[in-house]
């Protein structure tokens, strides 16, 4: 299945066709500013599905969403490429202590980082 098909035929109402090419887009964007600095995600300032990958945490779960729809060499490619990227906001971000309580899905990693302010640190 290709990807345009997945995102076209996933049930998923914030997967939609070219949104896992958005995610990748905004995710490299945020990873943009080299250096030690710690990254701070920021939300989006518009909550559509269209805006929503503005937030590089909801980017990030539409690559983590998308990747179950995808066929297994796809999939696998896919899931090396975001674990490539993943490897920055892994040691530029710092954790929240508190986002267990605040966070959609506490249960995945990027939404246990500390957020706000402006991304470039």
């Amino acid at each position: 299945m290709s990807l345009h098909r997945a995102e076209r035929l996933s049930g998923d109402h914030v997967i939609f066709p070219g949104v896992t090419d958005l995610a990748l887009r905004r995710y490299r964007a945020f990873l943009q500013p080299v250096g030690r600095r710690p990254l701070y995600p920021r939300d989006a300032q518009c909550p559509c599905r269209g805006c929503s990958p503005d937030d590089v945490r909801h980017a990030r779960d539409v690559l983590d969403d998308i990747m179950p729809q995808r066929p297994v060499r796809a999939r696998s490619e896919l899931s090396r490429h975001v674990a490539r990227l993943d490897s920055v906001p892994r040691t530029r971000t710092l954790p929240d202590p508190s986002a267990h309580c605040r966070q959609w899905h506490p249960e995945r990693w990027w939404r246990r980082r500390l957020s706000g302010g402006s991304e470039s640190g």
